[in-house]
């Protein structure tokens, strides 16, 4: 995120959405966010250290996938996908951080499912926040799929996006052979993510930080419950 401001930070100073940011106030000096990036940069690699070594190796990889999605938008309208994939890059560090190279092939593929799931997750919803920049985007020449789509369609393509991870999800929990509670928290993310496009579409753009922060907030504590459930009380909440 400190990546994020640094490079952006005179596109941000233009645009009146993000012009109250801390670096374009000057609440925060350039200086100090370049040394708190790498501080947290150098951080992440000496935490994985301590993890195993396979999560050490990958470190600096994770990092250039994080930072290179700040500068995508200057030149591809997919810097939506590329967001989705740093983003993905969470329950697959977790996931090796746990079980490093002793990870099965059946893991891998519950891995890969729930890392496609939350790319697809952030397309969705950067499509629909990025319908704030709309019109800046397009006269200060940055990319996004809003721009190459126009609204009605990228919104469209964001709802298709849900969809898909709504499927990835079930497959995942089919995976995990998850049963009651992953079913109840997946029909309630589902409905969270309708309710969201819902809102994108009817409402003002003052609503969208309604169905950007606050429903996507649902979904992921949602998941994060309805999992530990099943992995807590195994057995407790399945049909034999």
């Amino acid at each position: 995120m400190v990546f994020n401001r640094i490079i952006d930070r005179k596109f941000d100073a233009l645009n009146p959405r993000t012009a109250g940011r801390h670096l374009v106030t000057g609440q925060i000096t350039l200086s100090s966010a370049v040394v708190f990036c790498v501080l947290s940069g150098a951080g992440l690699i000496v935490a994985s250290f301590f993890l195993n070594r396979l999560c050490f190796y990958l470190s600096p990889l994770a990092l250039l996938v994080i930072c290179f999605y700040s500068l995508t938008k200057r030149f591809t309208h997919y810097s939506h996908v590329f967001l989705g994939l740093a983003l993905a890059l969470a329950p697959i560090g977790a996931w090796l951080a746990v079980k490093g190279s002793d990870i099965s092939n059946w893991e891998v593929v519950q891995m890969l499912v729930l890392a496609a799931a939350v790319v697809l997750w952030l397309v969705g919803f950067d499509i629909i926040y990025a319908l704030q920049d709309y019109e800046f985007d397009r006269s200060h020449g940055l990319h996004s799929l809003v721009v190459a789509w126009g609204p009605k369609n990228a919104l469209q393509g964001a709802f298709l996006a849900h969809m898909i991870m709504g499927g990835l999800l079930l497959a995942f929990g089919l995976l995990c052979h998850f049963r009651i509670a992953y079913s109840v928290g997946w029909l309630l993310m589902v409905c969270c993510l309708v309710l969201e496009h819902w809102i994108a579409r009817r409402r003002s753009l003052n609503w969208i930080n309604v169905a950007f922060f606050r429903l996507n907030a649902v979904v992921s504590s949602v998941f994060l419950l309805t999992v530990m459930i099943e992995v807590l009380f195994e057995g407790g909440f399945k049909i034999k």
